[in-house]
């Protein structure tokens, strides 16, 4: 069942095109990654898809519906999270208070609760610091913060952009266990990564973008076998 469907998308700054026509799909149970140079446009397809930053043109299809001028909260309803790149935590918050916000648009306590439990069973750092303030923590334990916060919506598409920025080569591997965790649970995700070895070893699928534009849609293991893909991200030639 195909869960999130982008026809021909437009995303603009001013009179500055950063998504071209872009089209892509994701289905539900689904591990794909968005990848590309820096600018390509891949953060700003995620906002676009977050309901934060407005299309120009074309359309987003989630579950059946056309959610493209849908407002933000709404898609948080409908169980869509955005992990922003730069993890956008309350840092003057505890980090028990940042998970609770995670939360704010459901009603049912009991699965709050239950939710919070499988959270801090994901992140045991976190639960050891529950009640520390959000901006002492780590960069690699922030991170782990904005995934949980993201999850205590219970969420059905969760949005990552750029988990492994900033952080040590040890971070990142915990990170992305976390993330083949969150994925084998039945959470599909879209995953923006700089890392696209990394990226693509834990997806099912993956899109290259440059320049705002899908230029190669594969399986993520053709991808990380194609040559154009590798002497891209070599710092080699631009894809063709």
């Amino acid at each position: 069942m195909t869960l999130l469907d982008t026809r021909a998308l437009h995303v603009a700054y001013g009179s500055v095109t950063a998504v071209r026509e872009l089209s892509l799909s994701v289905q539900q149970g689904e591990l794909v990654c968005l990848i590309g140079a820096n600018g390509a446009g891949k953060s700003t397809t995620l906002k676009a898809l977050a309901g934060i930053q407005p299309v120009a043109s074309g359309s987003i299809h989630y579950d059946g519906s056309v959610i493209t001028r849908m407002p933000t909260h709404l898609r948080v309803r409908k169980g869509i999270s955005l992990v922003p790149e730069g993890r956008g935590i309350f840092a003057r918050l505890s980090v028990f208070e940042n998970l609770q916000l995670g939360a704010y648009a459901r009603a049912d306590a009991p699965g709050v609760n239950q939710d919070l439990d499988y959270v801090l069973s994901l992140f045991p750092r976190l639960a050891e610091r529950r009640r520390q303030i959000a901006g002492t923590l780590s960069g690699g334990e922030q991170q782990m913060l904005a995934i949980g916060r993201a999850l205590m919506s219970r969420p059905r598409l969760l949005l990552l952009d750029e988990p492994s920025m900033g952080l040590a080569p040890i971070m990142v591997q915990k990170i992305f266990e976390i993330i083949r965790r969150i994925a084998a649970n039945g959470v599909t995700l879209l995953l923006v990564e700089q890392n696209a070895k990394l990226a693509l070893e834990v997806s099912d699928r993956g899109y290259v973008m440059e320049s705002g534009r899908i230029v190669l849609a594969d399986s993520a293991a053709a991808l990380l076998a194609n040559p154009q893909v590798q002497n891209a991200y070599l710092g080699g030639a631009r894809l063709q």
